[in-house]
Parts: structure tokens; sequence; C-alpha cells
């Protein structure tokens, strides 16, 4: 039986359960704390954080490959595992963990993104360079930003900067966009890419909160699926990749951020899908021929249970009564909660007489039930 290594121990990597059932596989997985998601389903734990080469080294002795829940790790450290098989390979994570060189290796291969510059300079010149490059301006953390944290939309001059160096940002032109959209792409070892359905997104205080599976003009996803296999094979990836997208007022797509690893706008292809990403990212760095990627219904909406107070709760009441939606599929990964963070998820398939406006209903009905009062997309 293959051994699989998870560096990550959140609900991305516990979402792998299942696909590693269906595969014959185990996973193990490194993560810092006991109660972290994926100690539940692992065969094995290494306790550690996930930066932590010395820990990987060990977790490495156990397993065939190593993959990756997240993207916090130390590169350079990793490297020097001689025994270890890392997918996807460490050359091509090198151009995405840091968002400028994420940004730098987009522009060498033609694909579009936002104007962007390096802040650079003293701290008293930060405010000249962002007043310079105009606004209204988005400043983002180079390195560990997620839903939210590490963003800042600058509107006004006087808009506060954040304290950390300035050498620590990347500065971008705001987007004022129709919508947003994500799509999750897998390559394997022999170069074969499967694309999934490009999906919309909608955020909140730059946190996922609803992704919709409906359908798009064909002009607009032929962009999305030709930017997403000229960055898989420009990185020879291996694995699952998330890309997410601004969609412009003229239909053109710019490339907001990759995430090289699954995301949570492809939670919805566990139940949507013929492959989950999950599965799918298992089948990529194990060696394994891809699956469908095809819907497996007429479209999904999902809607991500946020924390909305400090609490110990595991909320079964709420979670009960979601479930009891037509074709729902509701998910909760066991934490505690905070504000904002993420619980859970709900995924509920759609009919062939549910389009966008449906969806967006089921979404409100959810979140009113979640919440307890309708939420303003």
């Amino acid at each position: 039986m293959k051994r699989v290594g998870v560096i990550g121990g959140g609900q991305l990597a516990w979402m792998m359960a299942a696909g590693a059932r269906k595969l014959g596989l185990q996973l193990l997985v490194q993560t810092p704390n006991p109660t972290d998601p994926a100690v539940a389903i692992a065969s094995a734990t290494v306790f550690a954080p996930v930066d932590d080469a010395t820990a990987t080294a060990k977790l490495a002795s156990q397993c065939d490959v190593i993959t990756f829940e997240n993207e916090f790790v130390d590169l350079p450290a990793l490297s020097q595992i001689a025994a270890a098989r890392f997918y996807p390979t460490l050359d091509s994570l090198k151009p995405l963990l840091d968002k400028l060189d994420q940004r730098q290796f987009l522009q060498r291969i033609g694909v579009p993104t936002p104007r962007f510059l390096a802040v650079e300079g003293e701290d008293g010149e930060f405010r000249h360079t962002v007043l310079q490059f105009g606004l209204p301006a988005v400043l983002k953390a180079r390195r560990h930003g997620y839903d939210g944290q590490g963003t800042f939309i600058l509107q006004h001059p006087e808009s506060d900067l954040p304290k950390a160096a300035p050498n620590q940002w990347l500065l971008e032109e705001f987007i004022p966009f129709e919508c947003e959209l994500a799509v999750m792409a897998a390559r394997s070892i022999d170069g074969e890419v499967v694309i999934y359905p490009t999906v919309e997104t909608q955020q909140e205080q730059q946190v996922c909160r609803r992704v919709y599976v409906t359908a798009f003009a064909p002009a607009i996803t032929a962009q999305v699926e030709a930017i997403a296999r000229r960055i898989l094979d420009a990185l020879n990836y291996v694995g699952v990749i998330g890309i997410e997208f601004f969609l412009d007022r003229d239909g053109n797509v710019l490339v907001n951020e990759l995430a090289p690893r699954t995301h949570n706008s492809g939670h919805y292809s566990l139940d949507a899908c013929v492959t989950s990403q999950f599965e799918q990212q298992l089948r990529a760095v194990c060696g394994l021929s891809l699956g469908s990627p095809q819907l497996i219904s007429t479209g999904a909406v999902m809607v991500n249970l946020l924390g909305y107070e400090t609490s110990s709760s595991d909320y079964a009441e709420k979670r009960q009564r979601l479930s009891q939606f037509p074709q729902a599929h509701v998910y909760w990964y066991g934490k505690t909660s905070r504000p904002g963070r993420k619980l859970g998820h709900v995924t509920v398939l759609l009919n062939d007489n549910q389009d966008r406006m449906e969806a967006e209903a089921i979404a409100q009905a959810i979140e009113q039930h979640w919440y307890g009062s309708p939420q303003v997309g």
C-alpha cells in the first residue's frame, strides 16, 4: 500500500480521506496540533510546524511521496532532504510561494494579471510609492497571506498602511471586476491535464463565502482553460492547482492568485464531480491516471460555514437543519469557532430547472439558517 505524506493537517488534508480509501492509500500528516482535523484520519502523524524541515525528513522516511496542504513551507530546507520525493516538485513551487515571484512568473509566460509593483525603499518612502502607483490599489503581503489576512485595499491617500517593512509587500492595481472566477486544474507526472468547471466565487472581506457552479459563456471558459494549461505546462507541474481570476467589464480574465494545492473554490467537487479535487491530487502525485472532472449534476452551489462567535459548540442542530435542504451535503471540520474561521461547508446540487438566480436563493437560505439573518452578497 502506497503511503502519502501530507504537509499540513487542516481540513484540506482531512478531505483527502475518502479519495485515499478509494485508491487504497495511507495518509500520513505533518501538523502541529493533535486537534487539527486531519489527525483523525491519518495513519500516522508527525506533530510539528509545517515549516519544520527536520520533521518533514522524519515524515519522508515513512512515505513514498510527499504533497502539500498549504504553501507555508521552507523550500531551501526541504531541498536538503535527499531521500524525499515531493509533488508538486520544489522547483515548480519556487516561483509561486512569494506573490512577487508569482506575478513575475505569470508575466514571463504571457498570462494577463493586474499591473503590479514591488514595494521597496525605506519606511518613509512607502506612502510616496503607493501614491505614485495610483489609487485605488491593493497591497498584499508577499508571503503567508490567506483568507483576507495580509491584504489591504487602499482607497484614499490617507489610508492606513501596514507596519511591516515595505519590502514585504506587493502593490497591485485595483480591478473593478464584474465578478471573480476560479478553476481547479490538475496535471499528472506524464503531463496529462484535466480542468474542472469554471466557477464564480463571492468574497466578503477577502474571505470566500460562496461558490456558484453554473454555466459561463464559452469565450470566458476558453480563456480560463487556456491560461490553466499554460501555467501547468510552464511549471512542469504535478498535482492540483487552484487559479483565481478577475473577470473585467470587457469580458477579459486576469489571474488574481495561484494556490499550489487543493482549494476552497473546488470543495463542490466532492459531491458534484466524478472525481473530487482531493482524489485528483492523490492520483496525480501517486502516478495514477487522472480522473474525470465532469459534473454529475447540472451545477452546484457551495457555501462556507464561517464562525460568527468564539465557541466550542459543534452546532449539531444547525447542521441537522442544513442537511435537510434537498440534495445538500454538509461537511464539518471539527474546529473550535472564532469569528471568520472556516468551520465547514455545504454543497447543494442543482437540478436542470435551477439556474444561477435559484442558486443564489439557496445560498441565502443556507446563510439565514446558519447566521440567523440573511447575508448580503
